[in-house]
């Protein structure tokens, strides 16, 4: 069938025919194609040819299929190809995903339950791990980005923002999309080469929160707005909108959504295991939620500083640390066997949410903000002295009486020359009234005369 909206007009890229556009955007076209030896279904992602006379478009258009092909993962979709069609058009053939993404799903169903975005994150997690230990940050995670086959299995796309860590190349695009501001880091605003791995933690950080909770982070926010927000820390908690948010949950997304890069989790595998509460090492794909009820040792001391050494699960432990029961949490040893080792709660998933508090939100300021005290400033020149009276003082007008006078700010106001208008006025009146007076009788008094006459 022919092709929708070919920009390039082109029916066939190499062995491929392009049968259907799937999707548009800044760094090119996306269509399904079939390989026209085999018959396989790919994808086809065309450069347009303007972007492709710009060298830096060029070279993140190529970076694109060679993060891809080094990342073999089974969360990341595969590169096949890389070509110049016969008009010069450079492509790049793709695994090609049935399916949607993140942001089509939102736009859907509203939200995602819990455990399902837990699940997604989760393999979004592994994959980006694998990218982190090869020494390449995505720098674009985002529910766009993310796209779910029918069976649930994620496969992360478009790595066109893709960098090594120790490259000196700066190859940050544009906004497009949902819009990149929203889901990126703070620090990545100011210098997208300085980005690390925890750039993509908040990515992830703020991806889930727009699952979970069904509203883009930092809503109604221009670009730069967003980033002041975001380095205030000034964003609505999660629980704040859905309070049906597990409460681990919600702890997980803004420690990882701290404007502080240190303050967030290390590594993927630590932002997953806030996530569930369990350690990475535990997990499988189909069980990424609950507790751990096994047995643990705990080491604190008591209000005599007396060493104690007592056994709990995990849930007492826990239910102990909430209550306030064994005193301060970043005191207290744990480990899985009596004889150690003992370490800090935040090195274990099971307890770190209790002894790791995230970002401080700045609190609700209320939109009446205290002014200074009512003034009127009467911009006017210096009056002459008058000797007769003194200037007629101007009062302000009264408040509404629904409006408190604390609320009240008068702006600056010319008056004009206040005193000479209140000095030399009355004298002016005063001569036009003489006049007048002096008038009317040099009128009257002939007829009053005549009058006595008769």
């Amino acid at each position: 069938m022919a092709v929708e909206n070919v920009a390039t007009e082109l029916q066939t890229v190499g062995q491929y025919d392009l049968v259907a556009k799937i999707a548009d955007g800044g760094m090119g076209t996306v269509y399904k194609a079939r390989q026209r030896v085999t018959g396989d279904t790919v994808a086809v992602k065309l450069l347009p040819r303007h972007l492709a006379a710009n060298p830096v478009f060029l070279k993140r258009f190529e970076q694109e299929y060679i993060a891809a092909k080094a990342l073999n993962h089974p969360n990341i979709v595969k590169a096949l190809e890389q070509g110049n069609a016969e008009d010069g058009t450079p492509y790049l053939v793709m695994e090609f995903v049935e399916g949607q993404s993140v942001g089509q799903r939102l736009e859907h169903v509203g939200r995602f339950n819990e455990q399902d975005a837990i699940r997604i994150i989760g393999q979004v997690s592994q994959a980006l791990h694998k990218a982190h230990k090869q020494g390449l940050i995505h720098r674009d995670i985002k529910p766009d980005n993310i796209l779910l086959t029918p069976e649930g299995v994620v496969k992360i796309v478009d790595l066109g923002l893709v960098k090594e860590v120790d490259a000196d190349l700066n190859l940050t695009r544009t906004n497009r999309g949902l819009g990149t501001p929203h889901f990126m880091a703070p620090e990545q605003f100011r210098n997208a080469k300085n980005a690390d791995a925890r750039c993509d933690i908040y990515s992830m950080a703020a991806t889930l929160y727009m699952m979970v909770t069904g509203d883009l982070p930092f809503a109604s926010c221009g670009p730069l707005d967003a980033w002041m927000k975001k380095i205030n820390n000034d964003i609505v908690p999660p629980r704040t909108l859905a309070p049906w948010i597990s409460e681990r949950v919600d702890w997980a997304i803004r420690r990882s959504m701290s404007p502080e890069a240190a303050k967030r989790a290390g590594t993927c595998r630590e932002f997953l295991e806030d996530l569930t509460g369990r350690s990475t090492r535990q997990m499988t794909d189909t069980d990424l939620t609950g507790e751990n009820g096994d047995s643990w040792y705990m080491v604190y001391k008591d209000d005599d500083a007396v060493v104690h050494t007592v056994k709990g699960t995990m849930t007492g432990i826990r239910r102990s640390l909430k209550e306030g029961m064994l005193g301060d949490a970043s005191n207290i040893r744990v480990s899985r066997t009596k004889d150690g080792p003992f370490e800090a709660l935040r090195n274990h998933p099971e307890f770190r949410d209790l002894a790791v508090a995230p970002a401080k939100v700045p609190p609700v300021v209320s939109i009446a903000r205290t002014p200074t005290p009512p003034t009127l400033n009467i911009l006017a020149p210096t009056p002459e002295p008058v000797a007769t009276e003194a200037p007629t003082p101007i009062p302000l007008p009264a408040p509404e009486p629904s409006v408190s006078t604390s609320q009240i700010i008068l702006p600056n106001i010319y008056m004009g020359p206040v005193a000479q208008r209140s000095g030399w006025s009355r004298w002016i009146i005063l001569t036009i009234v003489a006049l007048a007076a002096g008038t009317i009788g040099f009128f009257l008094m002939p007829m009053l005369k005549f009058f006595e006459i008769l």
